[in-house]
């Protein structure tokens, strides 16, 4: 019950992330902070587009597909959603390169669904000290499940202990369902 009310909350932090920048309109052009305007949200992020992992480059395809789409249907509260995704080639050093031209040169509001456990641990320090909102880092490891230190990173998987219990959990009831099903 925890993981749902977890993932509950952490969608719902991201949404609301999104959605408070989406109507704050009442507020002074300009006046909305790095990566944000009256017409425009400007997202980062990074994917393995080359090296080792770069089968894994797909994901960061999806999301600029799904920021499309929805900047096809009118964005968010009329806002376009502008995702810069650099490649960082599944290492630590080049996703730090990456995510450091992203906050400073590109003045992004935030980084959206980072890929990787090493490439976010790389860059997690730098994000918290900048203040960038680090939403939806796709990783289960539980360094990332630290509001008090890290308070600027929303996970979006559960950590993988959590996951594990929960598929081993899955897997034993399972198995007593078989055998309830072979003694009837």
């Amino acid at each position: 019950m925890g993981l749902i009310s977890r993932r509950s909350a952490v969608a719902g932090l991201g949404a609301s992330a999104l959605a408070f920048v989406g109507t704050s309109r009442s507020r002074a052009a300009g006046n909305y902070g790095p990566g944000v305007t009256d017409t425009e949200i400007k997202l980062g992020t990074t994917a393995p587009y080359s090296g080792p992992a770069s089968g894994y480059g797909v994901y960061g395809q999806a999301q600029t597909a799904y920021f499309q789409m929805i900047n096809d249907n009118g964005g968010i509260n009329g806002r376009k959603v502008n995702l810069i995704s650099l490649d960082n080639a599944f290492s630590p050093p080049k996703a730090v390169e990456q995510t450091r031209k992203l906050v400073e040169s590109e003045e992004v509001f935030a980084i959206a669904g980072f890929l990787g456990t090493a490439t976010n641990a790389a860059v997690q320090k730098y994000l918290n000290a900048k203040k960038v909102p680090n939403l939806f880092l796709t990783s289960g490891a539980e360094r990332f499940n630290d509001p008090k230190e890290f308070p600027w990173i929303v996970p979006f998987y559960p950590i993988y202990v959590a996951q594990g219990a929960a598929l081993g959990a899955f897997i034993l009831n399972q198995g007593r369902m078989q055998r309830l099903r072979f003694s009837m």
